[in-house]
């Protein structure tokens, strides 16, 4: 009965907001995460200028890993406009 129910809803729109969300969300978090990777980054090598190298590429190492887990994100989010 109850699924009967739902398989008559139409939640074509509800898949929409809630990738919009996913998305917007997934893009706040890289944003953050990546601005506070160059802030400890910065701090770090006002510390300790002879490691800038060091830490300069840990920070683009790291900064990538969070782009591309921003990027699944998105991804996941888009595909869910698309599966029924």
């Amino acid at each position: 009965m109850l699924s009967t129910i739902l398989a008559e809803l139409s939640l074509q729109p509800l898949a929409g907001l809630g990738a919009a969300l996913g998305a917007g969300i997934a893009a706040i978090g890289a944003g953050i995460g990546i601005g506070k990777i160059g802030s400890s980054a910065m701090e770090a090598i006002a510390r300790q200028p002879e490691a800038a190298g060091d830490i300069r590429s840990n920070m683009i190492v790291i900064a990538a890993l969070i782009e591309g887990v921003a990027l699944f994100a998105v991804i996941v989010s888009a595909l869910a406009l698309f599966i029924k």
